[in-house]
């Protein structure tokens, strides 16, 4: 098994989690709900959720307001980078091996996040071809 500290950077690494996850996470850590952090921000909780699920991202000053308020530095919620929280504690209460399934289904999930994004980019770049061509 990895030991913590390899766990810990693994966790909220880019590689393996998204935005909305470490935004989750940080909250999580900060004892808030997503009600509460959504009030602090003066944004609607449906606005919070889109965060946290990947269908939206804040614009930098939210996001600076929002580093503040949870008790994280801005690069890592960007990127996982930098001041953030520790990884949830795994492994006490999990049969062997449960914790790097874990790990390994956050990263799927997080290279699927990054090919749709790509997806979305490449989509916008045909339909300005497309347009150009007519």
């Amino acid at each position: 098994m990895e030991d913590v500290t390899q766990q810990n950077e693994d966790w909220f690494s880019e590689d393996t989690s998204t935005f909305g996850d470490r935004l989750a996470g940080a909250r999580e850590a900060a004892g808030m709900t997503q009600a509460q952090l959504a009030k602090r921000l003066g944004v609607k909780l449906t606005t919070m959720q889109s965060w946290e699920e990947d269908l939206s991202e804040p614009r930098a000053n939210r996001l600076t307001m929002m580093a503040g308020i949870i008790g994280v530095s801005f690069s890592w919620l960007l990127n996982g980078e930098g001041e953030g929280v520790e990884a949830p504690d795994m492994g006490q209460d999990l049969p062997d091996g449960v914790d790097d399934l874990l790990l390994e289904l956050r990263a799927i999930k997080a290279r699927v996040y990054r090919e749709t994004e790509r997806m979305g980019i490449v989509e916008k770049r045909l339909r300005a071809a497309i347009k150009a061509g007519t």
